[in-house]
């Protein structure tokens, strides 16, 4: 029952999925992330690379402290195309286009259109 406990709660990784990885070899957080996704949702892994690191060192008789721990990168948010064409518009006003038409200043917001 303890094995169908969830380690990694973004990529719903349980416990047994961890320690199969052990058993079959892999000695790193890192390389246990790679292969079960395990810390590569939303929070980072925050919470389960620590549990990772127990159950490597419970399993390879380590410290904790020896445990190599892994690196975390802040999640990212989604853009819209929109938000992104725009940026590209202000960043390229007045230069040709691909098509080779000029591209056209985006209009001032508020203002009345000709």
């Amino acid at each position: 029952m303890a094995d169908k406990v969830i380690i990694c709660r973004c990529e719903d990784i349980t416990r047994e999925m961890i320690l199969q990885c052990i058993e079959d070899g892999y000695q790193t957080i890192d390389e246990i992330k790679r292969v079960t996704r395990a810390g590569m949702g939303p929070c980072q892994g925050r919470t389960c690379r620590l549990l990772i690191a127990q159950e490597l060192s419970r399993a390879y008789h380590v410290p904790m402290e020896e445990v190599l721990m892994s690196t975390f990168r802040p999640p990212t948010k989604p853009i819209s195309m929109g938000a992104l064409a725009d940026a590209w518009l202000e960043n390229h006003e007045g230069e040709e286009a691909v098509s080779g038409q000029a591209v056209a200043p985006k209009p001032e917001e508020g203002g009345a259109a000709e």
